[in-house]
Order: structure tokens, then sequence, then C-alpha cells
């Protein structure tokens, strides 16, 4: 049983979601948490994996650890989703079994249901059709990922659940504009375009000094800003956005999210995840999710208004769209007792705030 004087590694504490993770614990007063940046330990590394758990022995592992992108990095960089992502699964889930982890969350993603399923999507919709071809790759490792946390509870009685978040987004989101996730790479682009538009070269030179755009910074010459931004799809009175804007996606606040993990960290055993009556136990995984959906051209008008910038958003339909929709059924998390708090113009208006201010 966890308590609040329980060692608990974070996994991934850095990022998006690890370092929401590691803020809900520290609020509900957990104070005995280890976390180690990728530089620290490079989860890939199987001895190095082994060594840690050696030396700290966590009583509880929450793997928010992963390597992640947007459409166009998981085309770009396919055999690095997959292989990346099975080896930190391999090593973290595997020394968590040889050293007693008491409790262990899994994160993956809703990439894991099929192109095609149906919507809403339950858990039950796992491995029915194809997947999506561009993130193909990432998917089927956090298929393996789940399904290790699966085997790994049904064979041994090992406590670890997997659980599959929606799109997210909020603080320390990666605002990179090739490989980031689709809502900070539109607040970005919208962001940008206003500055160019108000011809405010100061923030402009700052936002590019924190976040370089490939061999442009904070130094170059404003034709090669100009020309660079454009790249991208970023002008004064306009920007473009990959696709048709036509998908509808699902989108979960970081800190919502954090919350439902540390929820079923804390209350949810393996035990709760599925029907025992079931003759043959799976998809025992669970969905996180607000189960409300949007376009991404409604996304993209909200960041607009919320940004005020006054150009034009036209749509780049030579560019892969990715699932036409992708909404979770929450069912089994709402059962389990955890709903979301923050709704999407709420999420907005906190990330562009947060954007502004880091």
């Amino acid at each position: 049983m966890l308590d609040i004087n329980s060692k608990i590694y974070v996994a991934g504490h850095k990022g998006l979601v690890g370092s929401a993770i590691w803020n809900n614990l520290k609020q509900r007063g957990f104070h005995n948490l280890v976390g180690k940046s990728h530089k620290e330990l490079d989860l890939t590394d199987a001895l190095a994996v082994k060594e840690f758990f050696d030396k700290e022995k966590p009583q509880a592992v929450i793997l928010a650890a992963a390597y992640v992108g947007g459409i166009m990095a998981n085309l770009k960089y396919r055999a690095d989703f997959i292989y990346r992502n099975l080896q930190i699964q391999q090593n973290v889930i595997g020394e968590s079994f040889k050293h007693n982890v008491e409790k262990l969350l899994f994160l993956g993603s809703t990439c894991i249901y099929p192109k095609n399923a149906n919507q809403p999507i339950t858990e039950d919709e796992l491995l029915t059709s194809p997947l999506e071809y561009t993130n193909e790759p990432y998917a089927i490792a956090k298929i393996a990922g789940l399904k290790m946390c699966e085997s790994f509870a049904l064979q041994y009685g090992c406590n670890y659940i997997a659980v599959m978040p929606t799109n997210l987004y909020g603080p320390n989101d990666n605002f990179h504009l090739e490989n980031s996730h689709v809502l900070p790479s539109i607040i970005r682009k919208i962001y940008l375009a206003k500055c160019l538009q108000n011809s405010d070269w100061q923030s402009i030179r700052k936002d590019l000094k924190l976040r370089n755009v490939e061999n442009i910074n904070g130094e170059s010459s404003e034709q090669d800003i100009i020309s660079t931004l454009k790249h991208f799809g970023i002008q004064a009175d306009k920007v473009t956005l990959w696709g048709s804007g036509k998908p509808m996606r699902e989108f979960l606040w970081s800190e919502d999210m954090a919350d439902a993990s540390v929820h079923i960290l804390l209350n949810v055993d393996f035990k709760d995840t599925y029907n025992p009556q079931e003759k043959e136990i799976r998809n025992c995984h669970i969905n996180i999710g607000t189960g409300k959906e949007l376009s991404i051209k409604e996304l993209a008008e909200k960041i607009k208004k919320e940004i005020d910038y006054k150009g034009e958003i036209s749509w780049d339909n030579t560019k892969p769209d990715g699932t036409m929709r992708k909404l979770t059924d929450v069912s089994k998390l709402h059962s389990l007792g955890w709903t979301h708090k923050i709704d999407i113009d709420e999420g907005i208006h906190k990330l562009y705030t947060w954007y502004i201010n880091n």
C-alpha cells in the first residue's frame, strides 16, 4: 500500500506529463520522489537502468518517459519511434519486475487504436483492424508496453496498470515547429504571425532565442527570419496549417492527465480493470480523456481568437490529415472515480499564457 513516504520513481519527470505528475504527487504530500533527466539516465541503456534500480529500489514506478512527436516526426523517424520506445519499456518494466516494484503505471497513447475504430473508442477496439499509417511504429511500441503490463499482471500477479491518454497539452509542452503536437504548434505559429503583422521584432527575437527554428535564432537577420518562418507557413497576413482542418480531435490538459494518473496509482488495482467473468482477460488498459471533441479548424479559430490575430488561416490539403476522428470512450475511467476539470477554451487560455511567460 502506497503512502506519502513511499519511494516513487517518475520516469520522464521533466516532460509534459511527467512534470505534471511530479507536481501532483508533491501537492498530495509525497516527498520521496526520484527523477533522472535523460542526461543522467538513458532509459534505452539496459545496464544503466539496472544499476539505477539496484541503487534506488523504488516501491512504485510511473513510466511517463517516451520518444514522441507529431505527424511529421512520426513519418520521418519511423525506426526511432519503435526502437527507442520498445527499449525504454523493456528496460523499465523489466527491471520493475526484477526488483519487485509494488505498483507500476505505464502511460501510452490513444494512437494505439485502429484508424477506423468505432467512435467513441472503447478499450475493446484495440487490435480490431489496421492502425493509422503515419504513427504505426509508435503505436505498436505502445501496444507492446500495455501488453507487457497486462501479461506480467496475469502471469505473475504484478499490480501493473496501463493508461492511454488522448491528445495532451499543457505547461512544459514542446513548441517545436516541426516535431511538436498540433495544439502547441498552432499556438506558436499564430503567435509569431501576429508578431510579424505588428512588426514586433523584439518579441520575435525573444521567441527564437528561446526556441530556435532550423538555422535561425534571435540574432538572425529579418530577411532570414521571414524566409524561414514562411517555410513553416507563418506570414504576417496568413498562417498555413497542415491538412484540411477537418479531423476531429479530443484534447486533455496535462495537469488533468496527471491527476487522473495519480488517482489510478493510489486508488485502482489491476483487478479493478477487467470483468473477472470474461473467459479471456484482455484490454485491461484505461482510456484517459474528456469524451469531448472539436475539429482542428475549430481549434485553430479558437487559438486565433485567444491570440487576437487578424490574419487568415489557410489549409495545405497536400499534407496528411492523420486519423479523421479519435474520440475516447471514458466510461471505464468515470466508473473508477475520476472526471476531467479543464475544458478546451480554458486550456487554450492557460497554455497561451504559459507560453508567453516562458
